[in-house]
């Protein structure tokens, strides 16, 4: 089994017929992903050919899925017109929505997060390199080539870091690796991956990449010492990082005692997790158990 996306999972891509969008629909076409279509305003009707593949595009969202069924869609459009791609994928009942943009509002953001509450779809990101299970499906950015199907889980705030993990374990293989992105709001969290891969039969243990900033990462340590009964192994990114400063994603800012790695890390070690301080010694310790 795999977490949120599978063999069967429909796509379709918000903004393909951009230059990020096309890319990108190239790359997961070539990894096996079914692509039944994109949607760009005013479009409709034109076809997107990757190397003998026809893709229709449709001009809405609602469009698309009425004539492909999808049930994923994947958002390349930019942040000005972001939150209404969301907002036109939770009203067509899409059941995941995986937001690759970066720059959003914060604004934006929530607004998109708070209409998805209590409705059938869910949100991945934004700024995030999205979602991949090896061998399946594979929706965003991530490299389909640097791993194999396994049966560890991935979830981070890091979409390099996603990778270099995935590549450092690519003999033992993921069931499934979700770059939940770096921003103050995101749509899935730590949490709700834990949980996921705690109830995946075919996941036996977990990695989990946080970074400075924030206490997601306490959070979830919390939901690991009372509801996970499987391995987890940790990396925290910005041990090194000056307080005050923004290091990257947006969220990740230290201030006083709150939000540091090292606080996460002890968070992190008294739920019962082993941390790495370098992302290759998070891939030896999960090794360990996994290897």
């Amino acid at each position: 089994m795999s977490i949120f996306l599978t063999e069967a999972s429909s796509v379709i891509i918000q903004g393909m017929t951009g230059s990020e969008g096309r890319k990108h629909t190239s790359r997961m076409l070539a990894s096996g992903t079914r692509i039944l279509g994109g949607v760009t305003p005013s479009k409709g009707g034109q076809q997107v050919d990757f190397d003998g593949t026809a893709v229709p595009v449709f001009n809405t969202v609602a469009e698309a899925v009425t004539e492909t069924g999808a049930d994923v869609t994947v958002i390349f459009v930019p942040p000005k017109f972001a939150k209404a791609a969301v907002l036109e994928a939770i009203d067509a009942g899409i059941g995941l929505a995986v937001v690759i943009t970066e720059g959003i509002p914060v604004h934006d953001s929530t607004g998109f997060w708070a209409a998805a509450k209590g409705t059938s779809t869910r949100i991945i990101g934004p700024n995030c390199p999205g979602l991949i299970s090896p061998g399946k499906s594979n929706a965003g950015i991530i490299p389909a080539n640097i791993t194999q199907a396994g049966r560890v889980g991935l979830v981070s705030k890091s979409g390099t870091l996603t990778y270099q993990m995935m590549y450092e374990l690519r003999d033992i293989g993921f069931s499934t690796a979700v770059g939940i992105g770096g921003d103050p709001v995101v749509g899935t969290t730590h949490i709700d991956c834990l949980q996921a891969f705690q109830d995946d039969p075919d996941t036996d243990a977990v990695v989990m990449i946080g970074e400075i900033g924030g206490d997601a990462e306490e959070r979830a340590a919390d939901f690991i010492s009372t509801s996970m009964t499987k391995p987890v192994v940790g990396y925290v990114a910005g041990f090194t990082a000056p307080e005050g400063k923004t290091m990257g994603h947006a969220g990740a800012i230290v201030s006083g005692s709150s939000g540091t790695a090292q606080a996460k890390k002890l968070a992190l070690e008294a739920a019962g997790v082993r941390v790495g301080r370098t992302p290759s010694e998070t891939a030896a310790l999960m090794r360990e158990i996994a290897g």
